[in-house]
């Protein structure tokens, strides 16, 4: 159970700032970014100014404060601060309001989506394929890709606007997500015949479902056509790395280096898969050295790769260098879960290293959400880390 006092007063601290409390947009969103505490988190999003006449100045703030809460599964605390929000008088901008239709969405809290969808005239915000876009994409983040086909053909009649090719590409989106790629592709079809040219996105996540699937010459022959449209980005490449990246290091590199020669610089994401084939291939030294050169490559490590990067280290026994990435993970704010982390505690304390677990435990007591802070106090006790020092460096980059 989770302290229900603090959201007794989230209308009064969501509607109410002062000038000496006011927080700018950039230095809020970093302080949210690196915190897990839901509470505190409530707090910052509070301190900005209503000032902030710009929708766009807050969307960001918003999501990631819905996401602190999502972590602990505060799901009536969601609702209650959503439904706050409809009193800022930003909820008049289309944006605003479409950022709390995909807040219910990423909470899988897609009745409520709608029904703000539904009170947009109520509250005397324009409506347009843009919150149409922001409920579609709720639907299926709710997982519920069936009802988007319905969605499609009701909402646009009965609001009197047309869906752009966005709402196209979502609509295709779900059909591939409910694994009917054939489908996707009719929908595309549709559009064209419509005059609404798809996007370069919907393309690829037909190519993806294709290859997913498993069908592999229908993925290659949309590849020819996507050529031939000029649909083809770094994230089309990713797709056909991704499926390489089953096999060996050899063929990952050969669509790397088609990549380059199509004069398209590969991303963080498909470095990630290239690591993690040498991984799985037992070729760790190669593994590292994608790693300690993402930067080399003009490229930022993300969440995946650290997370990727812990969980093989682990496997190959290799927790010293395990504890050097997820030290570089806690700088960049990009710590891996609970479930990545464990194993590379208790290989530290087999190790001998009882310090530097100690450590780790005590670097994510500050940094996880008050949920998961049993989980981490059961593993300090049953490891019998309760009464090791931690050491001092690790102590400061806890308190950072």
């Amino acid at each position: 159970m989770y302290n229900a006092a603090p959201i007794r007063h989230i209308r009064q601290l969501c509607t109410s700032a002062s000038s000496a409390s006011t927080t700018s947009i950039s230095r809020a969103k970093s302080r949210l970014r690196s915190q897990h505490d839901p509470d505190k988190a409530l707090q910052i999003y509070s301190s900005l100014s209503k000032d902030y006449n710009s929708a766009a100045s807050t969307r960001h703030a918003l999501d990631l404060t819905v996401r602190r809460l999502l972590k602990s599964h505060r799901f009536s605390d969601i609702e209650n601060f959503i439904e706050s929000q409809k009193n800022d008088p930003k909820v008049k901008k289309e944006p605003f309001l479409s950022t709390l239709i995909l807040s219910y969405g990423r909470a899988g809290m897609f009745d409520h989506a709608l029904r703000t969808y539904d009170q947009m005239d109520d509250l005397g915000t324009p409506r347009s394929a843009n919150s149409f876009n922001a409920l579609l994409n709720a639907c299926n983040q709710s997982k519920l890709f069936d009802k988007v086909p319905q969605l499609f053909d009701e909402m646009p009649k009965k609001y009197g606007f047309m869906p752009d090719k966005v709402s196209y590409g979502i609509l295709v989106k779900s059909f591939c997500e409910a694994g009917q790629p054939a489908k996707a592709f009719e929908i595309v079809k549709e559009a064209e015949e419509k005059g609404v040219e798809p996007t370069v996105v919907t393309f690829t996540t037909i190519l993806d479902a294709l290859y997913s699937k498993g069908k592999i010459d229908e993925a290659e022959k949309l590849w020819t056509l996507m050529d031939k449209k000029g649909c083809i980005d770094v994230a089309a490449y990713n797709v056909k790395i991704r499926v390489a990246h089953s096999g060996t290091p050899a063929e990952v590199n050969a669509v790397m280096g088609e990549m380059s020669s199509s004069g398209f610089k590969p991303d963080t994401v498909g470095y990630n898969y290239l690591m993690t084939c040498y991984f799985q291939c037992g070729m760790v030294k190669e593994a590292k050295e994608v790693f300690k050169g993402l930067g080399k490559n003009g490229c930022n490590p993300n969440s995946a790769t650290f997370r990727t990067s812990i969980f093989h280290l682990c496997n190959a026994g290799d927790f010293e260098e395990g504890y050097k990435v997820f030290k570089e993970s806690v700088k960049l704010l990009k710590i891996p879960d609970f479930n990545t982390l464990k194993p590379l505690v208790e290989g530290l304390v087999k190790k001998g290293k009882k310090k530097e677990a100690k450590g780790m435990i005590r670097t994510m007591k500050k940094k996880s959400p008050p949920n998961m802070l049993k989980e981490w106090g059961m593993l300090e006790e049953n490891l019998k880390l309760t009464s090791v020092k931690a050491d001092t460096h690790e102590a400061k980059e806890a308190s950072a």
